[in-house]
């Protein structure tokens, strides 16, 4: 047991221990996933203490680790003053329920944790939906075994605790908790209708959508706003950046204006992390469809972490069950500046992957002109005469073109533009050849 209690900790929040088991079957480095245990805590504003681990053949199938380690858990808890005992797995109703006895403090696993994180984070209407859908079904079978769990008190406004977000759920019984979970289902039916329109609108514009996809904290949101600052936008416009998982949550979609008509819209999307709970990945499936409606995808990774190749691996298997195969991607190896051997950066390596520092204008416009090669690949040299009386169809090339010259004679508006194929193609009645 790794003992902090002599160490400074921040009293103000919730003091939680940690238990992890190495069962043989974890794909990540196990030392990391204990540190990754501790990171989803400090999000969830809570300060762990201490840390139990075992190693096992294979799960106790009453109380996820051996009776003996239970004993040693239990003592960890009031010698290190712990009011809260998380689990670095998913627990089965039973396990949550005959461990809630024998500890006798409130249990969350690493589902139930990483739930109250995306609740936290949670900012636009579909996304507190989709996290209390989530919720209400991971709860509906561990009633009696969270009843502790959620309804644990903290003291201050920063803790998860002290929302009464438990409280709520327990006067739910299971008839109203399926009722509840009936009406998000419908009420996410109109949000992806909603969802649904935009794209279309999107697509008939033929604004090209670039989507920032990677493990969370990999500083995707970071260049969202390195983007916002470089091409002098809004800066309302930028979104939440901090190094903490999970800081942001919702998907969001900004139009980066790189000037000459050259522009993209940016989507930064919900970070992936080792065993997401698939009932998150599937709830948040509408939102994620954007990667799905996207011309280019950007895999942010944080190169500076060790086990950078890991989390690849954990984003190529989301970004594999959601079905983005067949789109294009750039892989954009971030914080080469943090690195102890230093590589030279910004630098594009074949055409498919670029290392650089997102905090840094130069890396930016390296990767700007990147994406701009390839997603305006398609995009062809053409002159059209268009006759006045169709200034609509000159006004949409002056919009979604990249305008090279303009004249205006007797029969019409002359114009010379690198435009889409598909546009040349659509009004090649006007072609000059």
């Amino acid at each position: 047991m790794e003992n902090k209690k002599n160490r400074t900790v921040d009293e103000s929040r919730e003091r939680v221990l940690l238990v992890c088991v190495d069962d043989g079957t974890r794909k990540e480095d196990f030392d990391s996933s204990i540190e990754e245990l501790k990171s989803l805590a400090k999000a969830c504003y809570m300060e762990p203490v201490g840390v139990v681990t075992q190693k096992l053949e294979g799960i106790n199938k009453g109380l996820y680790i051996g009776t003996g380690k239970v004993k040693e858990v239990k003592e960890a808890v009031s010698l290190l003053e712990a009011v809260l005992v998380i689990f670095d797995d998913t627990l089965t109703p039973s396990q949550l329920r005959n461990l809630q006895e024998e500890l006798g403090v409130p249990i969350l696993d690493r589902t139930s944790l990483i739930l109250d994180i995306f609740e936290t984070r949670a900012r636009t209407r579909e996304a507190k939906l989709q996290v209390e859908s989530a919720k209400l079904k991971y709860l509906l079978p561990r009633l009696v075994g969270m009843h502790k769990a959620l309804t644990r008190q903290g003291g201050t406004s920063g803790s998860m605790s002290s929302r009464g977000a438990g409280e709520k759920k327990l006067e739910l019984d299971r008839r109203r908790i399926e009722h509840r979970i009936s009406e998000l289902s419908r009420e996410l039916e109109e949000v992806v209708k909603e969802r649904q329109v935009q794209r279309k609108k999107r697509l008939e514009a033929r604004e090209p959508l670039v989507a920032l996809v990677g493990y969370t904290n990999a500083g995707k949101s970071t260049i969202m706003n390195g983007m916002i600052e470089l091409y002098g936008m809004d800066q309302e416009k930028k979104v939440l950046e901090k190094d903490m998982l999970f800081a942001t949550l919702d998907t969001t979609v900004r139009h980066i204006r790189t000037g000459n008509n050259k522009d993209f819209l940016l989507s930064d999307t919900v970070g992936f992390l080792h065993r997401l709970p698939h009932s998150l990945i599937k709830a948040f499936h509408s939102t994620l469809e954007e990667v799905l409606n996207a011309d280019l995808l950007l895999q942010v990774v944080d190169y500076s972490d060790s086990l950078y190749r890991e989390q690849m691996d954990t984003t190529w298997q989301a970004l594999k069950e959601l079905g983005t195969g067949s789109i294009p991607m750039i892989t954009v190896f971030n914080k080469a500046d943090r690195l102890e051997e230093p590589v030279g950066y910004p630098k594009i390596v074949g055409e498919d992957k670029i290392y650089l520092s997102a905090k840094e204008p130069e890396s930016l416009a390296l990767l700007t002109k990147m994406i701009l090669d390839k997603i305006y690949a398609e995009y062809t040299l053409a002159e059209f005469l268009i006759p006045y009386e169709k200034g609509q169809i000159a006004s949409y090339f002056m919009e979604h073109s990249h305008m090279v010259c303009q004249e205006y004679g007797e029969k019409g508006i002359r114009i010379t533009t690198k435009c889409h194929m598909a546009d040349k193609d659509k009004y090649k009645i006007y072609l000059i050849e």
